[in-house]
């Protein structure tokens, strides 16, 4: 796991809370639509149908209820920057655990009006620096709060890739959290300041060591829309497809990043 060296960027816990809650409620609207047919669609997540990608959405905010449901760990926590590195290590849990909760729960729509009710109520007492446990190990409620944006984001576009013309919108702010924690955490993975990674409106970082940038254009630029980032950042896409595409814009020695992508997947 790469040590988090950057300092982590700061995240407003209530307008983060709100992201989560409306990127939930943008699929909940969603799967409540799908029929049995869309619902036994496959998805790009390997063996996992349309079915069992829903059940884990809905797992994505069930486990913030788990965690302030249960006692506080104790212990070292997890840095929020640790994250994205830690994920991969938990991949066959994750798997098993969704595929028991689909063979078990029969109705979505009741299990994410289970999900949503049960987030809310917890949230409401709940303070931002609660240490709750997570697969990776104990964190803030703040900083899983963004990973949850994170989890709901990147699966949302799974849902839609599986399943075209679904549209799912993506709520603002938990598109801009989820771009700007992978872009920081490239800048982990990548440590220096010799290319300039821009992901307009929300993300600008550097990184990849050489020498450093002072003033002008940076010599070094890859630029690209948030989606197609998060692609690249979770192996959803790669490198040269996105450049293949037009979907990325890259200039400079240092601005192939092929060989540092995906960063989680």
């Amino acid at each position: 796991m790469p040590p988090a060296k950057k300092r982590t960027r700061s995240y407003d816990p209530a307008r983060i809370r709100a992201a989560v809650l409306a990127q939930f409620g943008n699929v909940r609207e969603a799967v409540r639509t799908l029929d049995g047919d869309s619902l036994a669609r496959p998805t790009r997540l390997g063996d996992w149908t349309v079915r069992e990608l829903a059940v884990h959405l809905s797992m994505a905010v069930e486990s913030v209820s788990r965690g302030l449901d249960a006692a506080e760990p104790a212990g070292p926590g997890v840095a929020l920057l640790d994250w994205p590195f830690a994920t991969a290590e938990r991949a066959g849990e994750v798997d098993e655990d969704v595929h028991s909760l689909a063979a078990t729960e029969p109705d979505l729509d009741a299990l994410y009006a289970r999900a949503h009710e049960r987030i809310t109520a917890r949230l409401a007492g709940a303070a931002d620096g609660r240490p709750v446990a997570t697969r990776v190990g104990a964190m803030t409620l703040a900083d899983q709060l963004v990973t949850r944006t994170v989890e709901l984001v990147v699966h949302t576009d799974d849902l839609n890739a599986a399943l075209p013309g679904l549209d799912v919108p993506y709520d603002r702010q938990a598109l801009a959290a989820c771009t700007r924690l992978l872009a920081d955490a490239l800048a982990v993975k990548a440590p220096g300041a010799s290319t300039e990674v821009r992901v307009p409106p929300f993300a600008v970082v550097q990184c990849v060591a050489g020498p450093r940038h002072t003033r002008g254009t940076p010599p070094n630029v890859v630029e690209t829309d948030a989606l197609t980032w998060i692609r690249l950042a979770t192996g959803r896409t790669s490198w040269r497809a996105a450049l293949d595409d037009a979907a990325v814009r890259a200039s400079g020695e240092r601005a192939d990043l092929g060989g540092l992508l995906p960063i989680m997947g």
